[in-house]
This record gives C-alpha cells, structure tokens and sequence, in this order.
C-alpha cells in the first residue's frame, strides 16, 4: 500500500530480473530456504560478506556455490583446516632464480565469490590473514598491496555445536562479516520434497543446469543503484536508536558499533530494491536486524545461562523502540 503512495524515483526492472533469475535458479536446487537465499543475494547487492551459521547438512556449502555459480566472475573454495597457513590464503613469494627475484603468487583468495568452507577449523593466524581483505578488499605482502578486484565477496561457513578441533572467531572478525544466517533444519514438507529430488536423481540434472544469469558489470550497476535509494531522516534515527540501545541493554556487555549501524541501512537498502521500491521502510530495517546485529553484540554470562539468545535480544529491542510512521 505504501509503495502505491510514492512514485518510483529510480528505475529498478533491470535489478528485479536479475534478483529473481538468481532466486530462481537458486529456488531449484535449494528446498525451502528462502531467506537463507535472500539475505545471500542482499549481502552481494550490498558489497557486504556472509557468514552462514548451522549444523552439517542443511545446505550452507550448496547455497554458497550456487550463488557463485549463477554469477558469471570467478569462484574460489577455501577448505579451512588447523593446520592452514596465511600464504595458503594469501599467497607467497617465490623466489625465481632466472630473474634471481621474488615473484609473488596469487592465493585463493584472489577471486571475486570466495567460499571458506568450516571459517572456525583454522587457528587464529590463519583467520587473521582475512582481516585486511575483507575490510580494505586488498592484500599486503612483503611491503607491496595488491588490490581486490570488485565485487569481491566472502561467504564463510561454520558449525555452531562441534568444539572439537575448531577455533572461535574473534569478535572483530564476526564484526567483518554483513550477515551471520542461521541456517535452520528443514520442515517435514521440505525435507520429504529433499528426499523425493534426490530418489528421483532429479539433482545431478539440475545442478548441470545451472548457469550464470547475473554478469560481473550488472553487480556493478545494481550497487549503484543501491547506494542512491532514499531513506528518510527518521530511519536513520531508527536504525541509531536500536544500535544505540545495545549499547546500553542490560542483557548485554558488549554493544553493536557504528559499523552495524551502516550496515543495517545498506542492506536495507538491498532488500527495498529487492522488493521493488526504492524507498526503504521500517520493515525493511526489522528485517535485516538480527542478521546485522545477532553476531556484533554478546550477552551477559547470567542472560546466557538462561537460555537467552543474541537474536531474542534483538527482538527485545526492537518491540522497545517506537517504530517512525
């Protein structure tokens, strides 16, 4: 009803066919799912890095591909092991005795979707080789930079139960990342229509399928069009308010910083234009709450040890704020 109040300012028919290509062809493999698929295409939209959170099995690596793969620009897998090193990630010098040099060569993370399968099994040396590249999008080596080429997205996979063998993320590195999806079980209908696809063999076909629907130069003018869309001064108050009161909840010892704060306003921005309007809307900013905030905020020991969630605090904090109308 709101959208019929306003005339569109910005032209977004290029941008919702390409969104619904993606979700489409993503819609095929993937049962159910459904914001799991489109805070993945907000977050590209966005310039913004995913974090999907959720035990083995429930699609977080499958997702991941199938968004580099319906998106014509180079993919790298990273297999997160203990005993990684920042060069398997970055690169190396190596020294070529013809020239009696040092030639650096590129490391996996020179693409523009990167998947690092299982973020949380490197230890914290290797972790940390992301921290430059996905704040500055460049890598620093032996005193020379060498810059990421646009888009350039991180989607980072982890399991939240299994301890062994794995190593937390420092907050300043959860921090990095746009979105934190937890990716939940399937419903019984979902999970029944899961086993139906692969007894019939129908997913090897599909997957063959899929095709790249969206180009490297359409990601560049979507963002663009992004970053120009209205929001109303009142909006950005709102989204101020709710960051400002994780700052001061008594839930929590560790607020949201003024990065969330930009990053719920960007990629409210991405779920308008999804939606097609180019004017952003309380519920937009509801929406995108909890994946924005859920990972940058930490809640006391006693909240904790109660059963309490980051994302039920959210949720308490945005029924405490007046919404702007």
């Amino acid at each position: 009803m709101e959208a019929e109040m306003f005339n569109q300012r910005t032209d977004l028919t290029q941008l919702n066919t390409a969104v619904e290509q993606v979700r489409q062809t993503l819609g095929k493999i993937i049962v159910g799912q459904k914001d799991t698929i489109d805070f993945l295409i907000a977050g590209l939209l966005a310039d913004g890095h995913v974090l999907l959170e959720g035990v083995p099995g429930v699609a977080k690596t499958l997702s991941a591909k199938l968004v580099a793969r319906s998106i014509d620009a180079s993919f790298s897998r990273i297999q997160f092991t203990p005993d990684l090193m920042p060069s398997d990630v970055l690169g190396t010098s190596v020294f070529d005795p013809r020239s009696a040099t040092f030639e650096y060569r590129k490391g996996p993370i020179f693409g523009h979707i990167i998947l690092v399968d299982e973020i949380n099994r490197a230890p914290a040396k290797t972790q940390s080789a992301l921290f430059e590249v996905m704040e500055e999008r460049q890598v620093t080596v032996d005193g020379h930079t060498y810059q990421m080429e646009e888009p350039f997205m991180v989607l980072a996979t982890q399991n939240p139960i299994e301890q062994e063998g794995t190593y937390r993320l420092p907050e300043a590195q959860l921090d990095r990342f746009l979105f934190k999806i937890e990716v939940k079980y399937p419903s019984l209908e979902e999970e029944t229509a899961i086993l139906l696809n692969q007894h019939q063999q129908k997913l090897d076909d599909e997957l063959k399928e899929v095709k790249a629907v969206l180009s490297i130069e359409q990601i560049r003018a979507c963002r663009a069009i992004i970053k120009g869309l209205h929001v109303e001064p009142k909006l950005i108050e709102y989204v101020a308010k709710i960051v400002h009161e994780t700052r001061n909840n008594k839930s929590l010892y560790l607020g949201a910083s003024p990065r969330a704060s930009l990053a719920m306003v960007n990629s409210a921005k991405a779920i308008a234009a999804m939606q097609g309007r180019d004017f952003v809307t309380p519920e937009d900013i509801v929406k995108v709450a909890a994946p924005v905030l859920a990972h940058r905020i930490m809640l006391t020991p006693d909240k904790e040890m109660e059963g309490l969630t980051a994302s039920d605090v959210v949720a308490q904090i945005i029924q405490k704020i007046e919404v702007p109308r």
